[in-house]
């Protein structure tokens, strides 16, 4: 087992410095010897069948067990050591990445029931967890950095502003958040762009808070949330926005969503879709995140998006291709958990806080090392709608700052 561990993980590790010790005790280093150094350990010769048979699955499943340790440096350290090598893949997973890929349309089938449980399974977790290390909004999707020393709220704050400027709200008008999440965004186009908001999601936790927090606001009259899938609410909205909901919706749903939306959207309506893409084609959900953090979720490439865009007779007006912007939000979140994350072991246990922590150090690292990022795709029905060039972005995003600044302190909730 040491020699066959050893010799596939020398194939693979090709760039880095990480020193290996097996359950038996025996060392050994793999890489080129650049970068800081780091140490793991292999606590169980389970934990190296695990690594050896299928790693995407097995490495997460280790280190949440505890029979993978990392000795020198941090679980963030090695993964991007692990994420940054010339082979995204090591050769023998493989043969698990084409099975998926062949059956990824079984794994991403999300009729109305499945989506409500698929949902449940992360989005209605204890309250409380989420608080450990989100801004004080309680944006859990990509932040928007606009300069190098902005701090989390005032990123997220600026991906509100962002996305608001480019739908263009003026006040009056219906907008539907379709994911709407604990409601921070719909909050903010109510109150800042004084819209008629309608928020829906599939999260019963999340509904109780975003209503909770309408009220708090005193804007029950102007931003309402509903326990409600996308395919049955009514329309039509002047504007819609999704932020973080096509991720869940499936590659074999696309059509039913984008001809939803686009029966949804007035004639002379603007939708903003922000979700995760990839920047390298279709692929497969990795096999762990499947497993243990978002059950029929799934990244969509730009290629499998824009024909359903089309099919459903929308006009794409731009497209903004955010690179790093959720590696810093990310690595904000994880320093975040770490620094609270006692807390997370008494809510949970300490084999979910090791889940959590490699969930968010794995995904640091995909969106630092490989080839993740955001997108966010303006969307008409009709030629006209938005103005020629994007300066309109920016004048309007300094219309909002100026809202912002004489808007009132905004409430918290205990424990944010």
């Amino acid at each position: 087992m040491d020699r066959l561990l050893r010799q596939f993980l020398s194939q693979f590790i090709r760039r880095g410095s990480m020193t290996v010790t097996t359950a038996k005790g025996v060392k050994f280093t793999v890489g080129d010897g650049s970068g800081e150094p780091i140490a793991v350990r292999f606590v169980t010769a389970d934990a190296e069948r695990k690594i050896l048979i299928n790693p995407e699955l097995g490495l997460g499943e280790a280190y949440m067990d505890g029979e993978f340790v990392v000795e020198r440096g941090t679980i963030a350290d090695a993964l991007a050591i692990l994420l940054d090598q010339p082979d995204l893949l090591p050769q023998w997973a493989k043969p698990w990445w084409h099975l998926r890929y062949l059956t990824r349309h079984l794994k991403q089938f999300n009729p109305r029931s499945r989506a409500r449980r698929n949902v449940a399974h992360h989005y209605d977790l204890d309250a409380r967890l989420y608080s450990l290390f989100l801004d004080a909004d309680k944006q859990y999707s990509c932040a928007y950095f606009e300069a190098p020393d902005s701090t989390l709220d005032d990123a997220q704050l600026a991906k509100k502003r962002h996305i608001a400027a480019k739908l263009r709200v003026t006040a009056g008008q219906r907008v539907l958040d379709i994911g709407s999440g604990w409601g921070g965004l719909g909050l903010y186009l109510a109150e800042i762009a004084d819209a008629d908001v309608t928020g829906i999601t599939l999260s019963t936790e999340q509904l109780q808070i975003a209503n909770t927090r309408a009220a708090e606001k005193g804007l029950t009259g102007s931003a309402k949330f509903l326990l409600q899938d996308y395919r049955d609410i009514d329309g039509p909205f002047d504007r819609i926005v999704s932020v973080g909901m096509l991720e869940h919706v499936g590659v074999r749903f696309y059509d039913a969503y984008f001809q939803r939306c686009a029966e949804l959207l007035g004639e002379d309506g603007v939708m903003l879709l922000h979700s995760i893409g990839r920047s390298q084609g279709p692929d497969s959900t990795n096999p762990w995140i499947a497993k243990y953090i978002f059950p029929g979720g799934y990244i969509p490439a730009l290629s499998e998006v824009l024909p359903a865009i089309e099919r459903a007779g929308l006009l794409v007006c731009d497209i903004e291709i955010l690179r790093l912007h959720y590696a810093e939000t990310l690595k904000a979140w994880r320093e975040r958990f770490m620094a609270r994350r006692e807390e997370a072991v008494q809510l949970y246990d300490e084999r979910f806080a090791l889940m959590w922590e490699f969930y968010l150090a794995a995904s640091e690292m995909t969106f630092r090392k490989q080839h993740m990022m955001n997108f966010q795709i303006q969307l008409t029905k009709r030629q006209g709608v938005v103005p020629m060039t994007r300066d309109y972005v920016g004048h309007e995003e300094a219309r909002l700052r100026a809202i912002e600044r004489g808007a009132k302190p905004r409430l918290k909730l205990a424990g944010e």
